[in-house]
């Protein structure tokens, strides 16, 4: 059977916070225009803005071929059988084109506060999932079955995370991670599952300015989110790139910049390490905006007409 999915989505998407604080009406001129463009997918968060579902549906109403994908929606959130309903109606009133990306980072019993609002823990990260998967296929369903069902994939990380995405899932949604991770995940995942990596980016050509703006992105992840944190030593940094601010060995790693071809070169080591697509985060000095202009450039730059 071909995999329409992973041929719709193509090679590069767009994944995007500044969603959330937009209006909905500048939501869906610009979901429309991602589209026109020939980005083949738009990758959301989801923090204390619109919920997954709710976000998913507005840009898919907006738009009638790209691929709208949650990257990811957050397990702590809501219950598995709330999740596999609204994802089956997703999926039966847009066919083929909504994927669900699943994670979040309770990784042990504790509180985990988001602004100040406290985030109860689901217990050990794997264990979590596997059993939220496994309630999610239970839902039982008293309504229309999507054709074809909506793709599944898991913000795997770790290597017994990408092995559970390879075996329960579509694949796996990696986030925050250099090439050289890119590589380990398809060793690990096997040939067959879906690799869809988010690559941050700055298109700027003063270096200077571009790099300030990268190292801010990469320290707050270091600071904030132990999980990535753990990953990045997992592949071979240590103290003397993470400890007072990220090293400028780190800073290249994780995030490309510069002008249109440095980004097309570190796209292009991703594909050439396994993976399937590549979405692009782009980092402005206002992560709350969109990024329409880059959006433009790097399209016309990197997409085929």
């Amino acid at each position: 059977m071909t995999d329409g999915t992973r041929t719709a989505l193509g090679r590069i998407g767009i994944w995007t916070f500044a969603y959330d604080g937009q209006p909905a009406g500048r939501v869906r001129e610009s979901a429309a225009e991602l589209e026109e463009l020939g980005y083949g997918a738009i990758w959301y968060g989801e923090a204390f803005g619109r919920d997954t579902v709710g976000q998913a549906w507005l840009l898919l109403s907006a738009t009638r071929r790209i691929t709208v994908a949650s990257g990811i929606a957050n397990i702590a959130f809501r219950d598995p059988i709330a999740t596999a309903t609204a994802t089956r109606t997703l999926g039966e009133a847009f066919p083929g084109r909504y994927v669900l990306g699943l994670g979040g980072h309770r990784v042990d019993d504790t509180v985990h506060e988001v602004d100040g609002y406290p985030v109860p823990a689901r217990g050990r990260a794997l264990h979590t999932m596997r059993a939220y998967l496994a309630s999610m296929d239970a839902a039982p369903s008293h309504g229309p079955t999507p054709d074809p069902a909506p793709r599944r994939v898991l913000a795997a990380l770790g290597p017994k995370m990408l092995r559970l995405a390879a075996e329960r899932t579509w694949g796996a949604h990696p986030y925050f991670v250099p090439v050289e991770h890119t590589a380990r995940a398809r060793e690990i995942m096997g040939p067959d599952a879906f690799l869809g990596v988010e690559q941050a980016v700055v298109l700027d050509t003063d270096l200077s300015r571009a790099r300030e703006l990268a190292t801010a992105h990469v320290a707050g992840y270091v600071a904030m989110a132990p999980h990535q944190q753990a990953n990045v030593r997992r592949l071979g940094f240590d103290d003397e790139d993470i400890v007072g601010g990220p090293s400028r060995r780190l800073v290249d790693a994780i995030v490309a910049y510069g002008d249109a071809d440095a980004i097309r070169r570190r796209v292009r080591q991703h594909l050439d390490a396994g993976a399937d697509h590549v979405c692009l985060q782009v980092l402005t000095a206002d992560p709350a905006a969109l990024a329409a202009r880059e959006w433009r450039e790097l399209a016309s730059a990197l997409l085929p007409t």
